[in-house]
């Protein structure tokens, strides 16, 4: 007979922490077991020369109602509440006002359309609703790319609207990965021990991993969407109202470059700007977060898996290329790169977070379903209406957890 635990989590990202937190305090035998050699999943913080890095997700979004802001403070780290960068004003010298001014009556009407396309009776590609020849169609899909991982083409109308979002969206200096690592520091955790297939045949569920087979009663899988649809992580007997639901909720792609720079002084102001408003293939620049002497940069959609493809080299020459362009070729020899990020290539992620397609926003709602009362699944996938978030993850571990404890 294989090793026994009560109960089996697999992944140890934001909600297989979360749900372990909660069946850890009333007892229960638990077991996660994380592919990686660290905890965190998607939140991963990395501390190059003294400076963290949030190389995976990095914001505390609706902070005001984030479940995940009391325990933040409570563990000691530091809540950076300034307005964010694409909140503020941009540098007129880089993007004018008055046309600064069109962008947001463009972009307000946009989002009008869709809220109006929630209530028909097929949901429908967000790219539909852009106005035919409106200039700002490319910046809007730009922006979708570094929100959704994706072009709106590929974007459910419905889903999108599904979304709650205060706007009020705050950073933890320290590291988001960091705290989210901390929350796993006394939980019974397998690092560098990924699960193969899950077998719920029999009355015991069959757990195979790297080392070995691992019995349990109930389980609960936390893994990326790509994972399950792709069958890089088996169940037997198959699910195939799951496996369909995560294959229509995919995760899209967002990768991010840290450049040192050597007089940020010389930075335009506003600490924000989209390097070709014309196209959705740019780079978007946070300058100098936290007030410090860095550039962080983003990538979303097409363009970031092009660049991911072509080599981890790709980014630092897209992103000064890119600045250069609009600061001036003076600048290129003031940049140097720190780190970037891959997650498409991450064997363990396969992307960075997930949306649905066109015509699936229901699948959430599916692939959240337990099943049998012993196989639950959790992610922020799964989440309503903060997917792509670390407290919709959070919060999905936690219900999931719930749900378990209350089925005998």
């Amino acid at each position: 007979m294989p090793e026994f635990s009560e109960i089996v989590i697999v992944g140890a990202g934001a909600a297989g922490i979360a749900a372990a937190r909660v069946l850890c305090a009333t007892g229960k035998q638990v077991r996660i077991l994380e592919a990686r050699e660290r905890a965190g999943g998607r939140a991963f913080t990395r501390t190059i020369n003294g400076l963290p890095l949030d190389i995976g997700c990095g914001w505390l979004h609706s902070a005001d109602s984030n479940p995940l802001v009391p325990l933040v403070q409570d563990a000691g780290f530091r809540i950076d509440k300034t307005l964010p960068p694409w909140q503020r004003e941009p540098d007129p010298g880089l993007f004018p006002a008055d046309a600064h001014a069109r962008f947001r009556q463009a972009h307000q009407a946009f989002e009008a359309r869709l809220l109006a396309a929630s209530g028909d009776e097929a949901d429908v590609a967000a790219s539909t609703l852009l106005e035919e020849g409106n200039c700002w169609n490319p910046l809007l899909d730009a922006i979708s790319t570094y929100v959704n991982g994706v072009e709106l083409a590929f974007l459910s109308a419905w889903d999108v609207t599904r979304y709650h979002d205060s706007e009020i969206n705050w950073r933890v200096p320290d590291g988001l990965g960091h705290f989210v690592s901390a929350m796993a520091d006394d939980l019974p955790i397998d690092l560098g021990c990924p699960v193969k297939a899950i077998d719920h045949s029999g009355k015991m569920i069959v757990v195979e991993t790297a080392r070995g087979d691992l019995a349990c009663t109930k389980i609960i899988v936390t893994v990326p969407t790509n994972i399950l649809a792709n069958g890089n992580l088996r169940l037997t007997p198959e699910m195939p109202d799951h496996l369909h639901a995560a294959g229509k909720l995919p995760l899209g792609l967002a990768n991010k470059v840290f450049l040192a720079v050597d007089t940020p002084h010389g930075l335009p102001g506003g600490g924000f700007l989209i390097a070709n408003r014309t196209a959705a293939a740019s780079g978007s620049y946070h300058l100098c977060p936290f007030g410090r002497p860095i550039i962080e940069g983003y990538f979303g959609g097409a363009y970031a898996r092009e660049l991911e493809a072509a080599g981890q080299a790709a980014f630092p020459d897209a992103a000064i290329g890119e600045l250069c362009a609009v600061l001036g070729n003076d600048w290129r020899g003031k940049f140097k790169l720190i780190a970037s990020s891959g997650w498409a290539n991450d064997p363990y992620a396969q992307g960075s977070y997930s949306h649905a397609l066109p015509g699936y926003a229901d699948m959430r709602a599916v692939l959240v379903q337990p099943h049998e009362g012993r196989v639950y699944f959790a992610g922020e996938a799964v989440s309503p209406h903060a997917f792509s978030t670390v407290h919709g993850a959070w919060e999905s571990g936690e219900k999931a957890a719930r749900e378990l404890l209350a089925k005998p």
